[in-house]
């Protein structure tokens, strides 16, 4: 906490030792120091969200990649999974470096209509359960419902890897435990990241049926 403002002649400010004088105006002092000047105001702190200060003040914090697995088999499900992308970008202390194109594919071990699948790269200052905890709220907030195992959904999201993570609980398994077999996160993710995709990998998958959808 900075100390109360004082006057540069080290007298306590609010007093003086000229009286005011009665019947007029103080008179101008025609010698000493210039009146101090106010200082200029500090800004609020607040900044509009999206801007590039906002950008800088969310990336100015220590950071892990993380990769999200995107899908969606009901209503717009195209729609669902671009407004996701943004979504996940909105997630405090996250920022999305790349976004892989929509792709489609047949429902494994699933049903109900084919799925459209992506794949998003993060920075994120989030621990892995907390940014798994977001994840969860927007499928909540997409409508995701859970009837069934393997229901058609509205939104599905995965959180793939998050940094060098290695854990293995009820609530969380990293990295994912089946993305290795799943081309509609291999392909995907193979775009934006291909080295942590192997090749070996991607030949075990190669019959699953799956196609890019270009814009």
């Amino acid at each position: 906490m900075s100390a109360p403002n004082r006057p540069k002649d080290g007298k306590k400010s609010g007093g003086g030792d000229r009286a005011p004088s009665r019947g007029g105006p103080s008179p101008r002092p025609t010698s000493g120091p210039a009146p101090a000047r106010r200082a200029p105001s500090r800004p609020s702190g607040k900044v509009a969200f999206g801007s590039p200060a906002a950008r800088r003040m969310r990336e100015d914090y220590p950071t892990v990649q993380a990769f999200v697995a995107i899908g969606a088999n009901l209503g717009d499900a195209q729609a669902a999974v671009k407004a996701a992308m943004d979504a996940i970008g909105a997630i405090e202390r996250t920022v999305v470096t790349a976004r892989s194109s929509l792709y489609r594919s047949a429902p494994v071990d699933a049903t109900g209509p084919d799925f459209i699948n992506a794949v998003v790269a993060v920075r994120t200052g989030l621990t892995a359960e907390a940014f798994l905890s977001e994840l969860h709220l927007l499928e909540e907030q997409a409508g995701r419902e859970r009837p069934f195992p393997n229901a058609p959904r509205t939104l599905d999201l995965d959180l793939l890897m998050h940094g060098n993570a290695i854990k293995d609980s009820p609530a969380l398994t990293l990295p994912h435990p089946r993305m290795r077999d799943r081309a509609f996160v291999l392909k995907p993710l193979a775009e934006i990241a291909p080295d942590k995709v192997p090749r070996a990998a991607l030949a075990r998958v190669s019959s699953q049926v799956i196609e890019r959808i270009r814009d």
